[in-house]
């Protein structure tokens, strides 16, 4: 995973797609420039990305020759206030597409920045919905199958993937946005340290399946609440595993550390191929 990081896979930057080319709605008239701040140490990019008002989906296709046909958006958490978009974006879209999955790192709208309008359950959760639905409707241009398109999401980005995998919709059909005719609905979703109060998921019985991890001394998103979405999961019929690692404290995303929560994109691997979604097209 390490070697796939640090390797120079992509030639040029990533193409950024806007989610909506003429203006993402209730941020009519915000015209602010994105913020970036790279609070990064000894070299290492740790970059936050903050006044977003036009969502983007920043796009990394893996190698025709590892290419899967499976699809992951990625929501990078910040509290809502920020994307740490390297530790919890960029670095993992390039662990995703290095094991031949489509990755998608996605620039939501922030809801706790200082003097934001936005709404977690409107405007981010609006973002995170649109972003599935632009995969789908690109699945052929992108070489993605459109029935194998997920959702991963750390911190608050794990709040805004598991408000899509329990609040979507089968498209709207009579839409002249041929986007919006998709539905919004993640095959399945991942998460990382999840920033969300079980108690505000209400689980559909066609919820996504899920993948959760945890640090167990993690003391922003406990792994007491991770456990009850967890058993909400499970309650509802629904597909889930739950990985609690020892150590790890909050927001290890991909890097390095010598303790076994390090290995938790190699499980999320296995868990994907185990429920068929890395099978090659």
């Amino acid at each position: 995973m390490l070697a796939a990081l640090a390797a120079p896979i992509f030639a040029a930057d990533p193409l950024e797609v806007a989610l909506w080319p003429n203006g993402a709605p209730g941020s009519e008239g915000k015209t602010a420039k994105e913020i970036v701040n790279d609070r990064g140490k000894d070299g290492v990019k740790n970059r936050a990305v903050s006044s977003i008002h036009n969502p983007t989906l920043t796009v990394y296709l893996p190698a025709k020759e590892k290419a899967n046909g499976a699809a992951v958006v990625i929501c990078p958490g910040g509290g809502h206030r920020y994307l740490s978009i390297d530790n919890e974006g960029y670095d993992v879209a390039k662990w995703l597409s290095s094991s031949g999955v489509a990755a998608f790192v996605l620039k939501y709208r922030l809801a706790r920045e200082e003097g934001s309008t936005y709404k977690v359950d409107t405007h981010a959760l609006g973002d995170g919905l649109r972003a599935i639905r632009t995969v789908r409707a690109r699945a052929k241009e992108w070489s993605v199958d459109p029935a194998r398109v997920g959702i991963i999401g750390f911190s608050a980005g794990g709040e805004v993937a598991a408000l899509a995998g329990t609040r979507f919709d089968a498209g709207h059909d009579s839409s002249s946005d041929v986007v919006e005719r998709q539905s919004s609905r993640p095959d399945f979703m991942l998460l990382i340290y999840p920033g969300i109060r079980p108690e505000s998921l209400t689980i559909p019985k066609d919820a996504s399946p899920a993948f959760i991890a945890q640090a167990a001394d993690d003391t922003s998103a406990t792994p007491e609440r991770t456990t009850a979405i967890y058993l909400a999961l499970r309650k509802a019929g629904i597909p889930a595993e739950l990985h609690i690692y020892g150590r790890g404290g909050h927001g290890f995303g991909m890097r390095d550390r010598p303790m076994p929560v390090s290995s938790w994109p190699a499980r999320a691997e296995a868990w994907m191929a185990d429920l068929g979604f890395l099978k090659r097209n």
